[in-house]
């Protein structure tokens, strides 16, 4: 499973994107050109009893977008392009990885790669995963704000004084806040006025990785706790405390957790780069991780940056 060839070539992490990157039609020309790709899509199918894989390849926009569908979809896909890299002998997967990470669902995907879960089982968490996150967005409506150009001293200072929360360190001088609307609404203000070079709010069904998905984490317990879960083959970097997972109890507490903790994404870089990671490969529907870790590692001298692969399609793939 975690094994893709040997341990000649550069130190490489494997990395899988989470909700946001979707698109209609991902992953189609994967399907087509790969046998293997396929029967990740159709095991997401049986495992799902619907078909995801119409919903992914058909839409419409607004039923992907749902997070009961985005999350399953974005695995499924991610792992589509993992399956038929591996199975092309893509030049960035000749050696087995150091590690694997995802962000915030892509964690799943990045369990998957590292052998902690099957893809079915996998399917079938993040499935029931998505359905709870959304129910509790509903629950207790909230949202999301990036606030770029603030160090996370001075947006927690922001977050304690308008009753928002730090949701995602994605990278330097780009972090996430979330709570209610009037919460997110003033830190926002806050933030703008203490210099934050842009504030942005998100167009998401909740305020993820906040106290406010309390309900979906405490539901989800008790599935992550009786799932098939097995001690990773590679390590796999957990959001909570960006540190390597090592057994399946501690892949249990992470995924547990990250449903209400923020994500620790740039932490994560630099743990990847204390392994002394060389390569970041990213597998899945767009670019959004090796731009942040280009972001996070800027201040290396360019011939120390590490080389960044984007791996989403057929043609990324080389089939």
């Amino acid at each position: 499973m975690a094994e893709a060839g040997t341990q000649d070539g550069p130190k490489t992490a494997w990395l899988f994107p989470g909700q946001g990157a979707q698109e209609v039609g991902m992953g189609r020309d994967l399907f087509d050109a790969f046998a293997e790709s396929r029967e990740i899509f159709e095991e997401a199918d049986e495992a799902l009893g619907r078909s995801l894989s119409q919903v992914i390849f058909e839409g419409p926009d607004e039923v992907l977008r749902e997070t009961v569908n985005t999350q399953p979809a974005i695995l499924v896909a991610s792992l589509a392009a993992w399956r038929a890299a591996t199975v092309a002998g893509h030049e960035a997967l000749k050696g087995a990885p150091v590690c694997t990470a995802g962000h915030s669902m892509g964690e799943y995907s990045a369990l998957v790669a590292a052998g902690a879960l099957t893809v079915s089982e996998a399917v079938r968490l993040v499935a029931k995963r998505g359905e709870l996150m959304q129910a509790a967005g509903e629950q207790n409506p909230g949202t999301l704000a990036a606030v770029l150009g603030m160090d996370e001293a001075d947006v927690q200072a922001v977050c304690e004084e308008s009753g928002a929360e730090i949701c995602n360190l994605n990278a330097t001088g780009q972090i996430v806040v979330g709570g209610t609307v009037p919460a997110v609404e003033a830190a926002a203000a806050l933030a703008e006025e203490r210099g934050a070079r842009r504030v942005v709010m998100l167009n998401v069904g909740g305020a993820f990785h906040s106290s406010l998905m309390t309900p979906a984490a405490e539901a989800m317990a008790p599935i992550i706790a009786e799932a098939e879960v097995s001690d990773p083959v590679t390590p796999a970097i957990g959001n909570v405390e960006a540190e390597p997972l090592a057994t399946a109890d501690d892949v249990r507490a992470d995924l547990t957790a990250q449903i209400r903790r923020p994500v620790r994404w740039r932490d994560t870089v630099l743990r990847m780069q204390a392994m002394g990671v060389e390569q970041y490969v990213e597998m899945g529907p767009g670019r959004v991780l090796t731009g942040l870790v280009r972001t996070t590692l800027r201040p290396l001298k360019p011939a120390q940056m590490p080389a960044l692969v984007n791996i989403s399609d057929r043609e990324s793939v080389g089939g």
